[in-house]
């Protein structure tokens, strides 16, 4: 099943999937950080990803206990233990092909190319491991919003927008999809980004184009 959906700061707001009600048990935290849902006590995160609850509380000394802000982002990991990352932020050449593939649309309205920014790369191949991880695809992720995440590892904008994907097997097939959908196809034509950001996952082929205006 091929899917897609476009998020832009300036154009409209997307509301995620919510986690499951259910404890999945883990030995450990499979990810860095945690989005806070209804419910979520620090008890209930710890048993939930084999953690103490008292040491989640130590990582994250701003958060009240009582009082657990639905959407927030805690931490479930010291930085210092890891932050995903791919082995490097060069594009691969899937990820090139989309970045050619929308300045020539760009192009062809007389709109200036944008250019590609490592860290903006870097978080975008970030999310699409993580929809992968998550076995969905959203907006909301481990990181929260598209703009949580941005923030998360220190990007930083004016404007903001995210289109994402998944199933379609090749550059020239997404971006067909992205430029047939008026949403995503905003994002690619907007003025307001100077900046683009691909990541692709293999497995799955899950697609994420972030962009930014500097």
């Amino acid at each position: 099943m091929k899917k897609l959906i476009s998020f832009v700061l300036l154009i409209s707001l997307f509301s995620g999937v919510s986690s499951v009600s259910a404890i999945s048990m883990f030995k450990e935290p499979p990810f860095q950080a945690y989005k806070v849902s209804q419910g979520d006590s620090f008890w209930f995160i710890a048993k939930r990803y084999g953690l103490d609850y008292k040491k989640l509380m130590e990582l994250n000394p701003t958060v009240d206990p009582m009082q657990m802000k639905v959407g927030s982002v805690i931490q479930l990991k010291p930085a210092s233990q890891s932050t995903p990352s791919p082995a490097s932020t060069a594009l691969s050449a899937y990820e090139q092909q989309v970045v050619t593939l929308v300045n020539q649309e760009r192009a062809k309205v007389s709109l200036p190319a944008l250019k590609v920014d490592a860290k903006l790369s870097e978080v975008a191949g970030i999310k699409s491991q993580d929809m992968k991880n998550l076995n969905r695809m959203s907006h909301d992720g481990t990181y929260g919003s598209p703009f949580d995440m941005m923030k998360y590892f220190g990007v930083t904008y004016k404007s903001a927008g995210e289109n994402i994907a998944q199933g379609q097997t090749t550059p020239a097939a997404v971006m067909k999809a992205w430029m047939n959908s008026p949403g995503h196809k905003a994002n690619i034509l907007s003025k307001n980004f100077t900046h683009i950001g691909v990541g692709h996952v293999a497995s799955g082929n899950y697609w994420t184009q972030q962009f930014i205006g500097k």
